[in-house]
């Protein structure tokens, strides 16, 4: 007794310092964001070098917590990460948000994002090419979008209150990040005299020098040097077989979200206390659904097993009420927790299987008692009496 108690108390001081960690750091790290900001863009240059240095681990830890923020997120939403739009659903369960092909392009992006931003918060812009930082804030950018298109495309998935609103703070924070990172290095850049040389016999190569010798103008420099940059970067993805419109289908070719364009099957919804879980999860060479449904106002699947079982039940219902509500109340207690074991087409197939002897034993019965058995099989799950069935209404 007393361990259980002592792993208890771990269970939940666990779970309080992860909800902590997850829900209450984001919004400090937000915080934190603006305040670096202000400070990086009011200090002297040596001083707004040295901060960008020394704030690049606490954006690390801020894009972690974003990435865990938004799997949190969609985890709650029933979000299947590897189900594509083809794959039949159950109940609230929604496709994977990202089409499974372009997931080489999506690595990439992130990837090249994250490595223009290391190397803003790491170089000494004065020692270098003014063509790296320019580079490496159009590899940022190109992270940054992504993020923000990602936010956009799953943030209507469902209706989940201050949970959107948490989920806008990654790019928020990325937004924030960005423009002290850009403002520090634009701010830190002296240009020497001789970098002042002009090149001569080609206007294009002096404008291209007299912009790069600018630091104010390196952030529109590096939005027109994002084209050729992704332009390398589909051409390389290219030769590892991803094609060339991969970043536009990994949301297009996707279901459930504000960006797909695909039309996924309906969900099958299975009551989890019933044997709709067998009819709907099994083969359907073995247990051999016949039909759609209605139960509780949703659309089942249903079987021969679940009518005849269903049948039964109802006429025990009808002739021994008493016996029904015994049965029904041990059905309903053990039921349930034996319908969350059937999470595989195996699972409810052994389960259909089992139930073989007891449909054997309800059709028995429903045939030594009932005039018409048939009719009150075909009639379960249909909103229908047995009448309406006999008489073809």
């Amino acid at each position: 007794m007393f361990n259980n108690d002592i792993y208890g108390i771990f269970y939940s001081l666990s779970l309080v310092i992860f909800l902590l960690a997850l829900f209450i750091v984001p919004i400090g790290v937000t915080v934190l964001e603006g305040i670096y900001l202000v400070a990086a863009l009011t200090s002297d240059r040596e001083k707004s070098k040295n901060l960008r240095r020394s704030f690049l681990a606490v954006d690390l830890v801020a894009i972690t917590l974003a990435v865990l923020l938004e799997l949190t997120y969609l985890s709650l939403c029933d979000v299947v990460f590897t189900a594509g739009w083809q794959t039949q659903l159950y109940n609230e369960q929604r496709h994977s948000p990202i089409y499974a092909e372009s997931l080489p392009t999506v690595i990439a992006v992130l990837i090249i994002g994250l490595v223009g931003f290391c190397i803003l918060g790491v170089i000494n812009v004065n020692k270098i090419p003014p063509l790296i930082p320019v580079l490496a804030m159009s590899m940022m950018y190109t992270g940054l979008i992504f993020s923000v298109v990602f936010t956009f495309h799953v943030m209507d998935l469902k209706a989940r209150g201050i949970l959107d609103l948490y989920l806008l703070l990654p790019p928020i924070n990325f937004i924030l990040m960005g423009i002290r990172i850009v403002g520090s290095v634009i701010r830190e850049y002296e240009p020497s005299p001789e970098r002042l040389e002009r090149i001569q016999g080609s206007s294009l190569l002096c404008s291209i020098e007299k912009t790069l010798k600018d630091a104010r103008l390196w952030p529109a420099a590096a939005l027109l040097c994002m084209l050729p940059l992704l332009g390398v970067l589909v051409c390389i993805l290219m030769i590892f077989g991803q094609s060339p419109d991969a970043a536009i289908k990994a949301f297009t070719e996707t279901a459930d979200f504000r960006l797909s364009a695909m039309t996924p099957p309906q969900n099958i919804y299975y009551d989890e206390h019933y044997l709709c879980t067998v009819a709907a999860g099994g083969d359907r060479r073995i247990v051999k659904p016949l039909r759609m449904g209605v139960r509780h106002g949703h659309p089942v699947i249903v079987n021969r097993q679940l009518c005849v079982a269903n049948a039964f039940e109802q006429l025990m219902e009808e002739h021994t009420p008493g016996l029904h509500k015994a049965v029904r109340s041990i059905y309903d207690r053990y039921g349930f927790p034996v319908a969350r074991l059937i999470r595989s087409k195996i699972a409810a197939d052994i389960v259909y299987f089992m139930m073989k002897p007891l449909e054997w034993i309800f059709l028995i019965v429903l045939y030594a008692s009932d005039v018409y058995p048939e009719d009150r099989i075909a009639a379960q799950y249909t909103g229908k009496s047995i009448e309406e069935i006999r008489h073809g209404v």
